[in-house]
């Protein structure tokens, strides 16, 4: 019997010393969950951000943010995180390259490991680690000056694939796109540039845990709060619907990471008050993060 507590006492110790895997992902909208967020462009707004989205009895709010390239600096990311727990904030990371002029530099497939490995160094304030792969690539300007929808989808591919094998808590999201923007030698619309993505990899739109959306209420972000699809504050449905034909579950959690009124749209209290309560109400919404807090 005095054996029999022993092989058992060390079979605990072993459980409790020794890092235990989480599985994979975990669907955010089967808890409770506190849909408001901000995106911000500073870490030190960390602080009003988190005043923000967990005001009126609100908790663990969302708070989108960019890692660059060139600032994979594994101290000052871990101390972000930590504070961010302290605030009882949740990151959603947005990969960057770098500036190159007004442009950014498109990312490689041999970078991949490098973010992987930078990434999964840190240790994330919840389980669900939350991925964007970069950002708006149907403008040239955000992909070296090129629209290239074929290299986005094997990027996409590339980093997803890399992200999952190194640990399946990575929650991956694509690129949101601008789906106001024309065919024009520095963008491509939205759905073209989605049906170039599912030509190049056909599989693409079923590797994601998540659908990103910039749900802006075009034109000229002064859009109504009435708005429908493409181009509207409820663009996400029609994206949604457009990407089915393309393998896209229709029933993915949603995260609108871009999205608000310019300044001059009118009484921004009642149109985001109309917005939340209105509009952004679907049980498969996950965050709402409107861009942005503080522009420089």
């Amino acid at each position: 019997m005095h054996m029999r507590r022993i092989v058992w006492f060390s079979l605990i110790l072993i459980w409790l010393l020794f890092p235990r895997s989480t599985g994979a992902v975990v669907d955010p909208r089967q808890s409770p969950n506190n849909r408001f967020g901000i995106h911000i462009l500073e870490t030190g707004d960390l602080p009003t951000a988190a005043q923000l989205v967990n005001s009126n009895n609100g908790d663990w709010g969302y708070v989108t943010l960019v890692i660059r390239f060139n600032d994979l600096n594994r101290a000052k990311w871990q101390a972000i995180f930590d504070e961010m727990r302290r605030r009882h904030l949740i990151p959603i990371v947005r990969l960057a390259t770098v500036a190159e002029g007004a442009s950014w530099a498109k990312p490689k497939t041999e970078d991949s490991a490098h973010w992987v490995e930078f990434l999964n160094s840190l240790n994330w304030v919840i389980q669900n680690r939350y991925v964007i792969l970069f950002n708006e690539p149907n403008h040239a300007q955000e992909w070296g000056n090129e629209l290239k929808p074929n290299e986005y989808a094997v990027i996409a591919k590339e980093f997803q694939a890399k992200l999952k094998a190194a640990s399946a808590d990575f929650f991956i999201l694509p690129a949101g796109l601008d789906t106001a923007a024309p065919n024009s030698k520095e963008t491509m619309t939205a759905t073209e540039y989605w049906r170039q993505m599912a030509l190049a990899v056909p599989e693409i739109f079923t590797r994601f845990d998540g659908w990103n959306s910039h749900s802006y209420p075009n034109p000229a972000f002064s859009g109504p709060v009435s708005g429908t699809g493409l181009g509207s504050i409820r663009s996400y449905q029609a994206e949604i619907n457009s990407l089915a034909r393309f393998g896209l579950p229709t029933n993915l959690p949603i995260f609108i990471t871009e999205t608000g009124w310019v300044n001059t749209a009118g009484d921004l209290s009642r149109l985001y008050t109309q917005a939340f309560t209105q509009v952004w109400q679907q049980s498969n919404i996950v965050a709402v993060t409107p861009f942005v807090l503080d522009y420089q």
